[in-house]
């Protein structure tokens, strides 16, 4: 019998008859769960390719920059974690992964049309991946880099001097990581980018600023605090250890005069004289400074370092100086990074790890030299003290001595004022790349074609030392190929003696254990002079050397830096000891003196 229309409608059939949104529940269900499906799908197979095994299953990949990889921090480490390709190439917000994984169909063309399928073809395109990599990083404030490592939660009592500061800048001025931080995970490409590209890539940006988290500024008191301290404890120590080796050598000179007094039954023997050592010049350290007493003067430690060929234009090349911005742009002087780690950084350099062709075998890295200084009316006394080291040839000079006649030679350099960026880097601005023994020094007939260009200036040995202020031009980048410096490039002697006459000018003294006190200056070359009213002596006694300068507060000669109460003077100092010369010295960093002035890093005391 036919079923009738009004015959009630069972339970399973209104729920097929019920609509969502006009769309059947069932078909609405259906729906839901292809969907469920499909996504779970989709999203399982994207997550697949952001593995390690899938990124490496093609072998351009696993031939070339997986091996770097594993030889890098973000692969093996002290705590484990590990950053795999997706984790730095691929980003976490959805759409922007999606739009990754649309973008990587272009990889995936070169991959079936072979354009870096040899290690010869993948170099020759990897500065070009590189780029791609830097600008999408630069473009997102470096936000891959951020799914692990935070400004915000950086503890800068864990990081070195260098690092602190410049991530302090990248605070301030609105720096990305990648800014930096290139060549991490991979083979390093961006020495081959020029200075311009480099400028453009790692400039600020003001979108990126921050505000200096309260957590970073109590990390970095903290470690302050803690160097401070360390620093203090280690002075204590260091002056406890010079006080035994006094008092060892005056008892075993002592007991060395009683026993030749008792040879000879006289006081008056020569005994006395057992307490002179060699290496005496310019009259004993006691005659410069007449009366001081030295013991009860602060001593300043300064480290002085193997520079090498790291020039004042080195220091201003991206290249070469990742600190070049900071220094240039910024302002920072060269303490303000490397005041804590010059003794590492002449160990590098002194190896031949860095800017240096020709290491010295045993050359020692730094030299710790203790400063201190006082003054009366008329005269600065400065006082220096530190261990000799012993001979160790050079093994590309006859002799293995570069100065047969000094074994010591220490020097100073005080700035004058109005020269360009020497508050910044102190001494360095007279060490040019074209100076003697440095990479772009001049050869002897390129010097006698330069003719009139040259003339007012003796370049008998070369060319020595000068100030760029007294150049028309000094080539810093070495665009196109271009020789660094500006040695022919003198400004005309009227304007030159303009600078010489309103004391722009870095003044020059120098202790040589060999010969006489020199007074001289360093402007279009350096010029050394008689010492004039300028003293200095010295002694090597107990594998010490002591040397005293004096010089007027005054100033006496062209070239001379007059000193003042309440100004502060940028300083340097340099010393060529084992019988050395020209660049193979060490050198300090800039520094401030002042006459009883607090605010000074090397402050001279009335006495």
């Amino acid at each position: 019998m036919a079923k009738s229309d009004d015959a009630p409608i069972s339970g399973f059939a209104k729920w097929k008859r019920a609509l969502l949104f006009g769309v059947p529940l069932t078909s609405a269900a259906a729906l839901f769960i292809a969907g469920i499906i499909f996504w779970g799908g989709f999203n399982t197979a994207m997550e697949a390719t952001n593995t390690m095994p899938f990124c490496i299953s093609c072998h351009e990949m696993k031939d070339n920059v997986y091996k770097e990889y594993k030889t890098t921090i973000h692969y093996q480490n002290r705590t484990g974690v590990r950053a795999t390709c997706s984790d730095c190439h691929v980003p976490d917000p959805w759409v922007h992964k999606v739009v990754r994984k649309v973008q990587a169909s272009n990889e995936l063309l070169h991959k079936v049309l072979g354009s870096i399928d040899t290690p010869e073809k993948f170099n020759a395109k990897r500065l070009t991946l590189a780029r791609h990599v830097w600008d999408s990083m630069k473009k997102t404030d470096s936000r891959e880099c951020r799914n692990c490592h935070n400004f915000e939660s950086m503890a800068p009592e864990f990081q070195r001097p260098r690092a602190r500061k410049q991530h302090l800048n990248a605070f301030e001025t609105g720096q990305t990581c990648i800014d930096c931080h290139k060549g991490i995970a991979h083979n390093n490409v961006r020495d081959q980018l020029t200075e311009e590209e480099l400028e453009e890539l790692e400039k600020p940006n003001p979108a990126f600023k921050r505000k200096i988290p309260e957590t970073y500024l109590a990390s970095l008191a903290r470690i302050e605090e803690k160097e401070a301290a360390m620093a203090a404890e280690k002075k204590q120590q260091d002056d406890a250890a010079a006080a035994t080796i006094e008092d060892r050598i005056a008892s075993a000179v002592a007991a060395k005069v009683a026993e030749l007094k008792a040879q000879s039954g006289s006081d008056n023997s020569s005994a006395g004289q057992a307490q002179t050592s060699s290496g005496t010049a310019s009259g004993a350290a006691g005659d410069v400074s007449g009366d001081i007493d030295w013991g009860g003067i602060e001593a300043k430690t300064v480290t002085l370092f193997y520079p090498g060929q790291a020039s004042f234009e080195w220091v201003q090349t991206g290249k070469d100086h990742g600190g070049a911005r900071a220094f240039s742009k910024l302002g920072d002087r060269c303490a303000n990074c490397h005041a804590k780690e010059v003794a590492d950084m002449g160990a590098k350099i002194v190896s031949g790890e860095k800017a240096e062709e020709t290491p010295i075998p045993g050359k020692r890295g730094h030299v710790d030299v203790e400063v201190q200084a006082v003054h009366d009316a008329d005269n600065l006394y400065m006082r220096f003290q530190w261990a000799d080291a012993g001979h160790n040839p050079v093994p590309f000079v006859d002799g293995g001595k570069m100065d047969p006649d000094n074994q010591v030679k220490l020097a100073m350099m005080i700035a004058g004022p109005g020269i360009d960026l020497i508050d910044q880097a102190g001494c360095w601005a007279t060490c040019h790349h074209d100076s003697r023994y440095m990479p772009d020094h001049p050869e002897a007939a390129a010097i006698g074609e330069a003719g009139d260009a040259v003339s007012a200036i003796d370049v008998t040995n070369g060319i020595t030392k000068y100030l760029a202020d007294s150049r028309t031009k000094v080539e810093i980048k070495g665009r196109r190929n271009k020789k660094r410096g500006g040695w022919d490039k003198l400004k005309p002697t009227e304007e030159v003696d303009a600078l010489l006459k309103a004391g722009s000018v870095m003044d020059l003294l120098r202790f040589r254990s060999g010969g006489e006190a020199e007074n001289g200056h360093v402007l279009s070359q350096r010029v050394m002079g008689d010492a004039g009213e300028v003293v200095a002596a010295g002694k090597l006694d107990g594998g010490k050397w002591t040397v005293v300068m004096r010089r007027p507060l005054a100033a006496t000669n062209p070239g001379d830096v007059p000193l003042e109460p309440g100004s502060l003077y940028t300083v340097g100092f340099a010393l060529h000891d084992d019988f050395t010369s020209a660049r193979f010295h060490h050198v300090s960093l800039e520094f401030k003196l002042g006459l009883d002035n607090a605010e000074a890093e090397i402050n001279a005391v009335a006495k």
